[in-house]
């Protein structure tokens, strides 16, 4: 998915950009973005197992793929755990079995995702 090839697309700026960043802990300038796209993994964790896809643990991972990449200080990695804890708990508290609501609220955040990721990582993956 776009969340993978956004993985790839950044490791190396990132790297570099640390690297070359005496203030490791600043946020990225795509900061707002990756927390709202942590947020939709967050919530396609919850919904999508609720809704039966066979993509059950997909997402955690994904989120952890973001977060190995990026290599964030303390503080932005606990920014997007919160921002994916905030996710799925928000679902949580509305979902409780899958409905018609739930499953089309699962595939837009599949294509906002997906979108978010292709644009992060065609404004900043080559920086």
């Amino acid at each position: 998915m776009a969340v993978v090839g956004l993985a790839l697309a950044l490791s190396a700026p990132a790297g570099a950009q640390n690297a070359a960043r005496p203030n490791q802990g600043s946020a990225p300038p795509y900061e707002a973005d990756m927390l709202r796209l942590a947020e939709m993994l967050g919530a396609l964790h919850y919904i999508r197992p609720l809704c039966g896809a066979p993509d059950a643990g997909r997402w955690r991972d994904e989120m952890q793929g973001l977060i190995d990449t990026e290599q964030p200080s303390d503080e932005r990695r606990g920014l997007l755990i919160a921002a994916f804890n905030r996710g799925y708990e928000s679902y949580r508290q509305g979902y409780r079995s899958c409905t018609p609501s739930a499953e089309l609220a699962a595939q837009r955040y599949l294509e906002a995702g997906a979108r978010l990721s292709r644009d992060i990582a065609a404004r900043y993956g080559s920086n």
